[in-house]
């Protein structure tokens, strides 16, 4: 019996092709050369790939018998997951191969700007001899401020903690014992903004953090200070930044990603403060050879039909027909928990009521985790690393199931407890011979809306002229209200609307609808496809 094809796309380390082991034919071909690409995906059960090679839609169709994509790296951007998923075409990646790397360039990038080596080296090549001029600050004693306390912001914290520097954070969704377990004090993002002496950024790239540090935030800062990103291009504003390091506003700053790559045409590259590198986050041989040994891990996992632990878009393994619809449902589910939590979860209860429970539904516990973090952090997630970023947030994390479900077939539900005692929660089901994803149930507000890509959702006091207000705000922003239902507990108590609508609403629009409707709460709930 022939032995599957394992497609090699791009240079990978020999440790790789070890990994694979002897159960599969490899073939290496140039995933740049589109042609030959096609070729050979005919005839591909997986495929490795680093960033050059694109697996788009018009690839995973030239594939017949191709069951995972192997991304030996973190970034998704040149794969198409959703075209993938819906092929039934597993998709993996490398989620922790390169956090060491990426801390410890963090900290290159923080000893760079305070010491000017990058500019002093570039002018004794040139035969100058300036010391005076790039007289630099000690980090003893200084501090820096890190903006998101995942598990790249812990290894920068244990990094520059030996420096003798106070670390201060500023991260939503972690818990105040996590911090001091970490020795951090947390900080709102204003108050480490204008604290600290240098600022590092480790967030998510979303909607809402896009440009999270611009023209206002750059103004909090001391004019003495740094910022450094090596996460995601973008979460800074690139013009603002600009205009802040011309004026002298703050000091300098360190950047590794960029808005565009490369950033041929950007005013920053000929600033005298800034430092700049080419995306070299993952650049080192350790995080090269561990990224292409664990995707190649995860390949012979997939192929021999095993639970794949980073895969990003469906589980594999052994799951029950019964139970596979509902993994892509409990993950946005878990992705609105997330959403209407206004500070850190400190436990998190995954339900599932009705007749899958007889059989392992595991999985579903890892699916609602996958969502809950999905929009929180700025590592990949995935059904291994999930219930790894719950435990260092110090979140408990509880699956209970029942056979009885009263009012639906199966009942998918997930809790959450805040730090002040307060509750969120949000259940869903699958309805109707379409399987169509529904969310039934709202912190206690009984509903019955389709998962769709922007939800709103608004608590606010039952009285007249509410629907009249927020309709015409949307309206006349030409935000388009593709469903809407309101539920309450009683005849003018507390009432929940949720809007599901056409596209992204503006912070500032959402601001004025809350202010005049004085909402309890308003969110915006962005869903992403896995």
């Amino acid at each position: 019996m022939a032995k599957p094809i394992v497609l090699i796309a791009e240079e990978l380390s020999p440790a790789t092709v070890e990994a694979l082991g002897p159960d599969f034919d490899v073939v290496n071909v140039d995933g740049t050369d589109r042609s030959a690409l096609l070729a050979a995906l005919a005839t591909a059960s997986a495929v490795l790939i680093r960033s050059a090679t694109k697996m788009d839609a018009e690839a995973i169709a030239a594939s017949p018998v191709l069951k995972v994509i192997a991304r030996a790296g973190v970034g998704l951007d040149n794969v198409d997951i959703k075209a993938a998923t819906t092929a039934g075409v597993m998709v993996v990646n490398a989620p922790t191969s390169n956090i060491i790397s990426a801390a410890e360039l963090t900290v290159g990038h923080i000893l760079s700007l305070a010491r000017h080596i990058p500019a002093a080296h570039g002018a004794l090549a040139q035969g100058q001899w300036k010391r005076s001029k790039y007289t630099g600050v000690e980090l003893y004693e200084k501090t820096i401020g890190i903006i998101g306390l995942g598990r790249i912001g812990a290894l920068i914290t244990a990094r520059m903690q030996a420096f003798g520097t106070q670390i201060v954070a500023y991260d939503p969704y972690v818990t105040p014992a996590r911090a001091q377990q970490l020795g951090v004090t947390l900080l709102s993002l204003e108050e480490l903004l204008a604290q600290s002496d240098f600022i590092t950024i480790h967030m998510p790239k979303t909607p809402e953090t896009t440009g999270m540090i611009s023209t206002d935030q750059l103004a909090l800062m001391k004019p003495t200070a740094f910022i450094v990103n090596v996460a995601r291009g973008g979460l800074i504003d690139e013009a603002a930044l600009f205009t802040a390091l011309k004026s002298g506003r703050i000091a300098g700053a360190g950047l590794d990603v960029f808005v565009d790559e490369p950033p041929t045409d950007s005013p920053l590259l000929g600033l005298e403060n800034i430092v700049l590198t080419p995306h070299l986050g993952a650049s080192t041989d350790e995080a090269q050879e561990k990224a292409g040994v664990s995707v190649a891990k995860s390949v012979r996992l997939a192929l021999d039909g095993e639970l794949v632990p980073d895969a990003v878009n469906v589980a594999g393994g052994v799951i029950d027909p019964s139970v596979r619809p509902g993994i892509p449902l409990m993950e946005k589910l878990g992705q609105v928990l997330a959403g209407l939590a206004d500070g850190p979860l400190t436990s998190i209860e995954i339900e599932v009521r009705g007749e899958i429970v007889e059989f392992d539904v595991s999985v579903l516990k890892l699916a609602a985790l996958k969502g809950i973090f999905s929009n929180i952090v700025s590592e990949s997630v995935s059904y291994v690393n999930a219930p790894l970023l719950a435990e260092q947030r110090g979140i408990a994390v509880r699956l209970a199931t029942d056979a009885v479900s009263e009012e639906y077939r199966n009942l998918l539900t997930v809790r959450g407890a805040l730090g002040d005692g307060s509750q969120v929660s949000v259940s869903g089901t699958l309805t109707g011979t379409k399987q169509t994803e529904k969310i039934v149930e709202i912190n206690g507000y009984d509903v019955e809306v389709p998962i769709a890509e922007h939800l709103i959702v608004m608590i606010y006091k039952d009285r007249p002229g509410i629907v009249a207000i927020y309709g015409k705000e949307f309206g006349e922003a030409s935000i388009n209200i593709a469903g809407m239902q309101i539920a309450r507990q009683g005849k003018g108590g507390q009432a929940l609307s949720v809007l599901t609508v056409d596209s992204p609403v503006p912070e500032e629009l959402l601001e004025k609808v809350r202010k005049a409707i004085k909402a309890d709460l308003l969110r915006e709930i962005d869903i992403t496809e896995s």
